[in-house]
C-alpha cells in the first residue's frame, strides 16, 4: 500500500468517527521526515515515529461552504515542503436518470437534491501528490460501515484534478502593453 493510500484511508477512518454534515476540510500532506526536521515538537505532538517515513496530514484553515470549495482550491498554492494534499468533503448525489429534472439555479438545485427521495449523501476523501499519484475513499451515509467504503485512484476525478491544480505553477503575468 502506498503512503498516499495509507493517509487517505487513515483520514477516512478518522472522519468515520465524526458526525455527518461537516464542513469541507483540507489537509497538507507532508513527509514525516521533513516535518520532524522542520518542526520536531509538532512531529512529537502528532506521534510521528523517529526515522519512519510516512505522510502526515496537517489540517488547514477552514474552507468556504461547499459550493465555493472549487473556487477556493483554485486560489491555493503550496510551499515546496508540501508533498500533497487531501480534501474531505460531503456531497449529495442523485441518480443519473433525474439529472434533467434538476433546476439550473444553484440554490434551487441544492434544495431539490436535499429533498429528493433517492439522494445519496457521500463523504469523499481525495488525496493527490505532486508526482501525480491519486487516491480516494468514499463512504455513503446509507451504508455507513467500514467494510462498505469504496477506495481507488479514480473515484472522484474532477476533484482530484482540482487538488492537483493547486501544485501547478501559476501562469506568470504578462506586463501591460504600451
Amino acid at each position: 500500500m502506498s503512503l498516499l493510500e495509507e493517509v487517505v484511508l487513515d483520514l477516512e477512518r478518522h472522519w468515520a468517527q465524526q458526525e455527518w454534515d461537516a464542513a469541507p476540510c483540507l489537509y497538507a500532506l507532508v513527509r514525516s521526515t521533513e516535518l520532524r526536521r522542520a518542526e520536531p515538537e509538532l512531529a512529537d505532538q502528532l506521534g510521528l515515529p523517529p526515522g519512519g517515513d510516512t505522510l502526515a496530514a496537517l489540517e488547514q484553515p477552514a474552507l468556504p461552504e461547499q459550493a465555493a470549495v472549487e473556487d477556493a482550491l483554485a486560489a491555493i498554492a503550496w510551499p515546496d515542503s508540501v508533498e500533497g494534499c487531501a480534501l474531505v468533503i460531503e456531497r449529495v448525489v442523485l441518480p443519473p436518470e433525474v439529472e434533467e429534472e434538476i433546476p439550473e439555479d444553484e440554490a434551487e438545485a441544492a434544495a431539490y437534491a436535499a429533498a429528493h427521495p433517492r439522494r445519496e449523501d457521500v463523504r469523499m476523501i481525495v488525496g493527490v501528490l505532486r508526482d501525480g499519484a491519486r487516491h480516494s475513499a468514499l463512504r455513503l451515509r446509507r451504508h455507513d460501515a467500514a467494510d462498505e467504503v469504496l477506495a481507488g485512484p479514480d473515484l472522484v476525478p474532477a476533484l482530484a484534478e482540482a487538488l492537483a491544480a493547486t501544485f501547478e505553477p501559476d501562469e506568470p503575468r504578462k506586463p501591460p502593453e504600451g
